[in-house]
């Protein structure tokens, strides 16, 4: 393992335990307060343990008995990168010399660090705002940047906390998009709170919730059979896989999704998936008048609570809808559906 933390912060609630191989993403997955960021805190040295140990690439980044330190690495000595919703750029520099501001700091000369700027740069595709300053970014751009520096760096672990959260909706899908191309041989913790982020973007999923990891795996494994209380109350999203026509993604039922785009250019017939929540999905018991993008033909498998909604599962899809249209519809196992997901409401992914 490249990465290993074992560690508990009384103060807070935490007794955690995480590891994570080289070149893989594990996503910490769990509602707010639940200690996601004391775990990155810890490993970039931001926060001390009271127990644990600590390690990367089998070098002891911190170790605590009782409260007492008997190993400790600096923040700014650990090759650790923490990106957070904040990129926090440096408002007096442009962006090359933000994304050129580790090389230097590591003693790389002001060439060499600038021909790695721009080699990050070009990688998220902002080669062209090198000479701006960061007060004429737009949010997501600002983000975008921030990464490309951390990544400059050359940091042995990458953590994220959050680094969607600030962003605008439709501004993320592209995040994740240049996540996904970045972050394919780099160690990396992600944290969030959106099952998106952790289905995109993480090999594996950890779900932390009361300072604790209570369920670990596969993403997919997590995300599909969800043993925790947390994981089971937002998984379940749509997923549709195909292939991409150039303007929808054709599955092997014959169907056409159509969605949102997050890489439109992507050639015809390569892999992609689209990705919809339950709550956009509309039942109907014959067609709908007008004329959705999206519709879907099914049979009524189960129906349980989850919350105030209850979700009503077909062969393929899962709706969120209230109690009021289950008894309307008589939505009971058996009873032939029509499914219909506005276009807007679809994300589409390369697989």
């Amino acid at each position: 393992m490249t990465f290993e933390l074992t560690a508990t912060v009384p103060s807070r609630g935490v007794d955690v335990r995480l590891d994570v191989a080289a070149g893989r993403t594990l996503a910490l997955l769990g509602p707010n307060g639940a200690g996601k960021s004391t775990a990155l805190g810890l490993a970039a040295g931001t926060l001390r343990p009271h127990d644990g140990d600590i390690t990367l690439d089998g070098r002891t980044l911190a170790r605590a008995r009782g409260g007492r330190r008997t190993a400790w690495v600096a923040a700014h000595r650990r090759r650790v990168a923490l990106l957070a919703q904040d990129p926090m750029l440096f408002p007096h520099l442009s962006v090359r010399d933000n994304v050129a501001f580790g090389p230097r700091a590591q003693g790389r000369s002001r060439r060499a660090a600038a021909t790695a700027a721009k080699g990050w740069l070009d990688a998220t595709g902002l080669g062209d705002l090198a000479d701006r300053r960061p007060a004429a970014l737009s949010g997501g751009q600002a983000q975008r940047i921030a990464i490309a520096r951390a990544l400059a760096a050359r940091p042995r672990l990458l953590l994220l906390d959050e680094p969607m959260a600030a962003l605008d909706v439709d501004v993320t899908p592209q995040l994740r998009q240049t996540l996904q191309h970045l972050l394919a041989e780099q160690t990396t913790v992600l944290a969030t709170h959106d099952v998106l982020d952790a289905l995109l973007l993480a090999d594996e999923v950890a779900v932390v919730d009361g300072g604790r990891v209570v369920e670990r795996g596969p993403t997919a494994e997590v995300l599909s059979r969800p043993r925790s209380a947390f994981a089971a109350s937002i998984a379940g999203l749509n997923l549709l896989t195909g292939t991409w026509t150039g303007d929808g993604v054709a599955t092997a039922t014959g169907e056409v999704v159509h969605g949102h785009a997050t890489h439109p250019e992507v050639p015809l017939g390569t892999a992609m998936t689209a990705v919809f929540r339950p709550a956009a999905v509309a039942l109907h018991l014959a067609d709908p008048h007008g004329s959705p993008r999206n519709t879907f033909r099914g049979t009524v498998r189960t129906v349980e609570p989850r919350g105030d909604l209850l979700r009503v599962r077909t062969e393929r899809l899962a709706a969120d809808v209230t109690p009021q249209a289950v008894a309307e519809l008589s939505l009971v196992p058996g009873r032939s559906v029509v499914a219909t997901v506005k276009a807007a409401e679809v994300d589409v992914y390369r697989r």
